[in-house]
């Protein structure tokens, strides 16, 4: 079955540039333009993604900018991503420090927890985001492979399906099967109950909840009356 365009939002303070016009020229995608309120692109309701070119990134790294907007990114609901687009010697030229440089990428990717990827150029940076609403629609419909070992026994398993949820590893699937006992109540428990689990925190919860709730809604399966 071939997958739908994917669908990107593009803020409207970005349309005239180089990478929209590139999405418009794709068969495999379909661009909204309209206000966002964290970042340059929306890729199927799921990815957030901030675009910096080289000379955009070093700007925002002197007076203060980046950080901010990598703290919003953190923030968000949903995934999110830092793409940085430029040539080797684009970046070179921005008379920056390549320490400094990697002490922010190491800030906002490690401590802040956004994924940061590169592009050449804005055809490449076009093509990374319909990947991303590829890769999006495949996650919706369960497309997407979980490679390594399956687990034996109820509980394992059970600890596995858990860990697919978004900022959950093996100590916080422990604790939400601790506490609700199984899966099923795990995947029907409110925010706040989320949220009260050791480790767990309200945003993690938020993200839970969003990805829950955004799955069955796409798959035609929300609950009625939320």
């Amino acid at each position: 079955m071939h997958s739908a365009p994917a669908h990107i939002v593009v803020d409207d303070r970005e349309k005239a540039g180089g990478v929209p016009a590139a999405l418009r020229a794709r068969s495999d995608a379909t661009v909204e333009i309209a206000r966002l309120d964290v970042g340059d692109y929306r890729v199927e309701r799921r990815v957030v993604v901030e675009r910096k070119t080289a000379t955009d990134f070093a700007a925002s790294l002197i007076d203060g900018r980046l950080f901010h907007q990598a703290a919003a990114l953190a923030a968000a609901p949903e995934r999110t991503v830092l793409l940085l687009e430029g040539s080797g010697a684009e970046w070179r030229e921005t008379g920056v420090r390549r320490e400094a440089l990697q002490g922010a990428l190491i800030t906002i990717g490690v401590f802040y927890g956004v994924t940061i990827l590169r592009s050449a150029d804005p055809q490449e940076t076009a093509r990374l985001l319909v990947y991303v609403g590829r890769q999006a629609q495949r996650c919706v419909h369960g497309g997407l492979p979980r490679p390594g070992y399956r687990p034996k026994g109820k509980r394992a398993r059970q600890l596995f399906l858990l860990q697919g949820l978004p900022g959950v590893g093996p100590e916080r699937a422990a604790r939400l099967l601790e506490r609700f006992g199984s899966v099923q109540s795990v995947m029907t428990a409110s925010a706040d109950d989320l949220a009260a689990v050791n480790g767990i925190g309200e945003r993690t919860a938020a993200r839970i909840r969003w990805a829950l709730e955004k799955s069955a809604a796409e798959l035609g399966t929300a609950p009625r009356g939320r």
